[in-house]
């Protein structure tokens, strides 16, 4: 009887631990339930066409063929399939007769310089344009196709490329550029580049234009986050020629390709 007394009593204990213990969820597991659904919601809205984001900020780094930099760009939603973009760039345009070479006297006392090279020229870019969505990422392993265009203004820096030169008659080292050494009738010896802190007291502005063409893949996991690859076309025209090396044609009108890999944000 005390048996039968005593087992009334514990079952309906270990019956109500049993319905908590059941009911128990982890926050770890609702953070990342809720995040599940937050995406699917998210992905089922931008199906359906609606507006799902307002703008995005996205930092680029490029390689050219002429040069490499660095992008800023913020783009505002007009539609889902349409954003406008501002764009702010700096880079580096090199030519394509510049070639390092070493001017060290021996292998432990490394120096090295561009033969003939005239300025370093630099250029920072504005631009505003527009961006097309041509394929949506359809799923999260998926990978979203974009057309874009640009247009803006360039305002392009010389800097004058200075090396350093040691006469070898009284041991004084100066700093020179190739178009002194061509008039310079001391007997001076090239040992190599003053870098890249000499020659920003006689820098020389070049304004311009510049336009772009591109296709941009982003294979980002998450429709927040942007982690794309841009492949494109730009064309620069200044109002002045370039000088950039001696002996070589100086012009205005610049054309490139390029890649760029981009990160960056939606909100």
């Amino acid at each position: 009887m005390k048996k039968l007394f005593l087992s009334t009593l514990i079952l309906p204990a270990v019956i109500s631990l049993y319905a908590q213990d059941s009911s128990y969820v982890s926050p770890r597991r609702n953070k990342k339930d809720a995040k599940r659904d937050r995406i699917n919601n998210l992905i089922r809205m931008e199906e359906e066409g609606d507006l799902i984001f307002n703008k995005h900020n996205i930092f680029g780094i490029r390689l050219a063929t002429d040069g490499y930099g660095i992008n800023f760009e913020k783009g505002k939603f007009v539609t889902p399939t349409r954003t406008v973009l501002y764009q702010f760039e700096l880079n580096e345009k090199k030519s394509t007769k510049e070639h390092k070479v070493s001017a060290s006297p021996d292998q432990f006392n490394y120096s090295s310089l561009v033969p003939y090279k005239l300025n370093n020229f630099y250029i920072f870019k504005l631009a505003i344009g527009q961006q097309h969505l041509i394929g949506g990422k359809g799923n999260k392993n998926g990978v979203a196709v974009t057309a874009l265009y640009t247009g803006g203004v360039s305002i392009g820096m010389l800097k004058p490329y200075y090396v350093d030169v040691q006469n070898t008659q009284t041991g004084e080292t100066t700093r020179k550029t190739f178009t002194e050494l061509q008039t310079d009738t001391l007997p001076d010896v090239v040992t190599g580049s003053s870098g890249f802190t000499v020659g920003w007291g006689h820098l020389k502005i070049k304004p311009g234009l510049n336009a772009k063409g591109a296709m941009r893949f982003d294979y980002g996991r998450l429709n927040q986050t942007v982690t794309a690859i841009e492949v494109g076309l730009t064309g620069e025209y200044y109002f002045s020629k370039i000088p950039q090396v001696l002996l070589v044609p100086q012009k205005n009108f610049f054309f490139n390709a390029y890649v760029q890999i981009m990160f960056g944000s939606r909100k």
